[in-house]
């Protein structure tokens, strides 16, 4: 099974000695983000994050289904994640590695668990229909950071896209296409997002955003979910160095902080695709709203 090349020794002793007199490698702060683009693509549910080698692109589709039989009056979702030898060659394809399994579960707690979209709001007819929605994040380059960036990636996928509007008479659902009716966007509930911090020096030292060289030099990771309210999701690190209360305490602030920051980037771009796809002012002209 290919594995990803291990720094050599003169590189790791250069990593850790710089980090020691608080120096990264790219020169950005040991809270620092590296710098994110984010865009959308022309049809709703297709979104596109960078962060700085690091590329991810998801999207969204739906279809209509039966429900679970032990939850008939939720909709359906589910988060899938494919990992191809084109990111990194320690990828293969049709064998799940061990990154891949780690990401798929902290994306579920994340997302899923967390009840960050209703499903509630994509039942049609209880125990009958129901929407089944789909978030797929492709990794198209791999150096780091893989679970910010898939989350942020299915996150703005979720809040830019549009479901097709539905009536129901009867028995019967009738899904509209975007020429007979607006779709409309998903309820979500809030907007979770995932921070990873590297720990060194025996977790006294906390990085965030570590690149690919600096999580194979690093002592352990710790993984925060959160909401720009501070609402704390998940706490999850797997293995490493002991990390005492206080630290992991830290590690929620400065979470905390970095998530705020980020949800302000995402409805950033958004609104500015809102504007790129409302070029003539159509979508006020079919509004409904009124100043009251």
């Amino acid at each position: 099974m290919p594995r990803e090349a291990e720094p050599s020794l003169n590189e790791r002793a250069f990593i850790l000695q710089a980090l020691q007199e608080d120096i990264r490698l790219d020169g950005r702060a040991l809270d620092a983000f590296r710098e994110m683009g984010l865009s959308f693509g022309d049809d709703y549910g297709v979104a596109d994050v960078t962060m700085g080698n690091t590329r991810v692109l998801a999207h969204i589709s739906a279809s209509v289904t039966a429900p679970f039989p032990d939850r008939k009056f939720d909709g359906i979702f589910t988060i899938n994640t494919e990992l191809s030898p084109m990111a990194s060659p320690a990828f293969e394809v049709g064998r799940q590695t061990e990154t891949e399994t780690l990401l798929s579960r902290h994306l579920e707690v994340a997302l899923r668990r967390s009840s960050a979209l209703s499903t509630e709001s994509l039942c049609l007819i209880a125990g009958a229909k129901v929407w089944s929605l789909t978030a797929t994040a492709h990794v198209v380059s791999h150096d780091g950071g893989l679970l910010d960036a898939c989350c942020i990636a299915i996150l703005a996928a979720l809040r830019h896209y549009r479901i097709p509007d539905t009536s129901v008479k009867g028995e019967e659902v009738k899904v509209y296409s975007v020429v007979e009716r607006n779709p409309v966007p998903l309820a979500m509930l809030h907007h979770p997002l995932c921070v990873t911090m590297a720990l060194f020096e025996g977790g006294e030292k906390v990085v965030v955003d570590a690149t690919l060289r600096e999580q194979q030099c690093s002592e352990g990771e710790v993984v925060v979910t959160a909401n720009k309210h501070g609402e704390v999701c998940q706490i999850a690190k797997l293995g490493g160095v002991p990390a005492d209360a206080l630290s992991v305490l830290n590690c929620v602030e400065v979470a905390v902080k970095k998530v705020r920051d980020l949800d302000r980037l995402i409805t950033a771009a958004l609104e500015e695709d809102a504007k790129k796809k409302d070029a003539g002012g159509l979508m006020a002209e079919l509004s409904a709203e009124n100043e009251r």
